[in-house]
């Protein structure tokens, strides 16, 4: 018996949320305002998470969601994050790109932005890197020789951070790259905020999205 991933679910709950929206949509001849689109994604959350439509992997962020649309309205946005959620998500299944390949094409593409990139070094305790205020990327040296093989990561890759992460968001999805949240609190790099990389993009919560294409 396969177990059901993360993703596998989160994509179920995204899918799912944007056909039952538009199915409503079609039914009403007006068009619904934000705030009425809203109120239907939180409603249909509710009873979803009542219900246990989803998988339980999904009643965190269901939980999250049902209380940013009670206390935001309109401004939770939830259409807009149900349909990035599915675009990226489907984006990454869908690429061709092998993701140990898909980390040296971010690097690259970084490096063509000017940010420091460095990989060449063992990171195992705090350091101060002094690159004067400029964007950088940091791996252990480590993590990136040993977690990649085969153009495959196979191993959890910690990179430290500190720039756009927006930028860094969009840049990693065009080589089929999800990343996980920042993480101050783990950074060993001073200034720097702790992003993973996962064997297979499988992340055990929801990965860093790049809203702003939306």
């Amino acid at each position: 018996m396969t177990t059901e991933t993360y993703n596998q679910a989160l994509l179920t709950l995204a899918l799912a949320g944007i056909e039952a929206i538009n199915t409503s949509a079609s039914q009403h001849k007006s068009v619904r305002t934000p705030a009425q689109e809203s109120h239907f994604l939180c409603n249909w959350m509710v009873e979803s998470l009542k219900t246990k439509r989803f998988s339980k992997l999904m009643a965190d962020d269901l939980t999250t969601w049902i209380s940013q649309a009670r206390s935001q309205g309109a401004g939770a946005q939830l259409k807009r994050l149900l349909t990035c959620i599915a675009d990226q998500y489907q984006q990454a299944n869908n690429s061709t790109i092998a993701t140990g390949a898909g980390l040296k094409g971010l690097l690259a593409a970084l490096t063509e932005q000017k940010w420091v990139v460095i990989t060449d070094t063992d990171i195992d305790v705090k350091l101060k890197l002094g690159s004067d205020g400029q964007s950088s990327i940091v791996i252990s040296a480590k993590q990136f020789n040993q977690h990649i093989v085969d153009d495959k990561i196979v191993k959890p890759i910690s990179m430290y951070i500190r720039g756009d992460e927006k930028l860094v968001a969009r840049l990693a999805l065009e080589q089929g790259l999800l990343l996980s949240q920042a993480n101050k609190k783990t950074s060993l790099i001073k200034h720097h905020k702790t992003y993973m990389l996962m064997p297979s993009n499988l992340h055990p919560s929801l990965c860093l999205l790049c809203l702003d294409l939306y």
